[in-house]
């Protein structure tokens, strides 16, 4: 099996290979710049680009930029299964999808500046242990969450779901700067950020070929 892994897409709709999931983990709309009305881009040259993606599934979680998803919901009919504190099953693995992230300039599907980790606690709770991919937008903290500045942006919460649940991926993305592999336990954790601090197209897809 094949999965495809990449997040901040920030309105760069870049080739895709073939695969068996495609993992999209939030920020795909762009909120400084890129289309004018987020909703139209989404139903149209978004929705034509999920259309012709040579992927069996695709899943999808919003990240924080993507406001107008917070706002007024995901659009329907579009060939992608959107995920928001949700699990479904495909291809024979339990795939679990959440957006929220520690607060982060008061954008979309933040944790409150006060209490963040709590609620992000009370979020990842919910996530039951037998589940095989989080595709989540945060990373979990110290891994793939170093800001340009050196400061760590993740969330331990999202560190003690992975120990509780042992998925066996986490993909995320949000810190541009960070992106990468790493392991902890049997969780190999994916940043799969595809653009830099600038919003430009920095880096290609993740791919994770399971036997």
């Amino acid at each position: 099996m094949r999965v495809a892994c990449l997040s901040d897409l920030h309105e760069h709709l870049v080739d895709i290979p073939e695969c068996d999931l495609l993992l999209l983990g939030g920020d795909l709309t762009f909120a400084f710049g890129g289309s004018r009305d987020k909703r139209a881009w989404l139903e149209s040259e978004f929705a034509g680009w999920l259309a012709h993606v040579p992927a069996r599934e695709v899943v999808a979680v919003a990240g924080n930029h993507d406001k107008d998803i917070e706002a007024h919901g995901f659009p329907d009919g579009l060939r992608c299964h959107y995920l928001e504190d949700a699990a479904i099953e495909l291809l024979g693995l339990t795939i679990w999808g959440t957006p929220w992230q520690p607060w982060f300039h008061d954008w979309a599907f933040n944790a409150p500046r006060d209490g963040g980790e709590k609620f992000l606690a009370g979020k990842f709770a919910a996530i039951p242990a037998g589940t095989d991919i989080v595709l989540a937008h945060g990373p979990p903290l110290g891994y793939g969450d170093r800001l340009a500045t050196g400061d760590r942006a993740g969330s331990s919460a999202e560190v003690e779901l992975i120990d509780r649940v042992e998925p066996r991926l986490l993909a995320c993305g949000h810190i541009h700067s960070d992106a990468g592999r790493w392991q902890r336990g049997r969780t190999e954790i994916i940043n799969a950020s595809i653009v830099d601090d600038s919003y430009e197209l920095a880096r290609d897809l993740v791919l994770v070929d399971w036997a």
